[in-house]
């Protein structure tokens, strides 16, 4: 028996020939493109529900004041405390040019502050103010209420398949991720970030 593959533009079929004693050739031809196309469709289905999500949700966040990129940093800060903004930079995947000018929009609307680091005068440490945990506080009850909308649809069977689903997923992005973050140090290569706007 021989399997051959063959591609005709993006259709792909595998080829299975197999001589049989009259000497008659079967051909079974096995579309595998549909195979294919179902792993895009959902792909592409999660980037699309993505967007869609953030969206509704920052609109109706930005209704109190605050978006969704915004609400990023002022929580961070919120739970882990005062940080410097390389560190801010770091935990939420931003370039630090990204990251130093939402600090000095969070600034002048009175959200965060900066302070001398008192380990290194070089450096300054980003806190959340009152006013930032009052905003971030009435900003998360529109944004809680909105998600527990939209996942209303599902029933508790279908949630705790997604989440089942999430994680697989997750473990394995992380994994491909540091396989690749492993490359680029064998190479001496530094891994592309991309440039992320906060607004």
């Amino acid at each position: 028996m021989t399997v051959r593959i063959y591609s005709d533009r993006s259709i792909y079929m595998i080829k299975l020939s197999e001589k049989l004693r009259d000497h008659l050739t079967w051909y079974l031809i096995i579309p595998i493109f549909h195979l294919m196309s179902s792993t895009i469709e959902i792909s592409q289905g999660m980037f699309k529900l993505y967007h869609q999500v953030s969206r509704l949700v920052n609109e109706c966040m930005m209704d109190e004041g605050v978006s969704l990129a915004r609400s990023k940093f002022l929580l961070l800060l919120e739970c882990q405390g005062p940080q410097r903004s390389t560190d801010i930079a770091c935990a939420l995947g931003f370039a630090p040019r990204t990251v130093t000018e939402a600090i000095d929009g969070l600034e002048r609307d009175k959200l965060v502050k900066r302070e001398p680091d008192p380990k290194d005068r070089r450096a300054k440490i980003v806190s959340i103010t009152d006013m930032g945990r009052t905003v971030i506080s009435a900003a998360q009850q529109p944004q809680h209420k909105t998600i527990e909308a939209i996942f209303a649809v599902l029933t508790e069977d279908q949630k705790q398949h997604m989440k089942e689903i999430i994680r697989c997923l997750s473990e394995k992005t992380d994994e491909l991720q540091r396989e690749r973050d492993k490359s680029a140090d064998d190479a001496g290569v530094a891994p592309a970030r991309p440039l992320q706007a906060v607004s």
